[in-house]
């Protein structure tokens, strides 16, 4: 099993189903089927922003096992940051972090060094 996979490509409506069923087949290969319900979830997520919000759609994914787990990243050449969902939850959208937030161990946002882009990643950890 691979430590880790990488693809670049433009993702559309229906790439999220697409890639939540790689990730299960590299989770469940690499023994860590637990975490596949939490870390499908969350990619969904981070699929459906760049969808929304970044123009071309174009990113980049990675998978990457770590020991117990696995960080996720998924990397854009858009400039703007993503915002958690503030007051009542009833609007639209922006509760995609909420759930992010919720359903993974650690999350955050790297910005690339010459601004012009970022990567949003989560970890899912076995037994945490």
């Amino acid at each position: 099993m691979a430590r880790e996979y990488r693809a670049e490509f433009a993702v559309g409506e229906h790439s999220a189903r697409h890639l939540r069923r790689i990730l299960r087949l590299y989770l469940t290969g690499a023994g860590l089927a637990g975490l596949t319900d939490a870390a499908e979830l969350a990619l969904t997520e981070l699929v459906a922003n760049v969808v929304r919000h970044v123009p071309g759609r174009r990113c980049r994914i990675c998978f990457l096992l770590r020991p117990g787990g696995v960080r996720v990243e998924v990397a854009d050449g858009c400039p703007r940051l993503p915002t958690r969902a503030a007051g009542d939850g009833l609007g639209e959208g922006g509760r995609g972090l909420v759930i992010v937030d919720a359903v993974t161990d650690r999350w955050g946002v790297a910005v690339r060094p010459d601004g012009r882009g970022k990567t949003v990643w989560f970890e899912c950890l076995a037994g945490a």
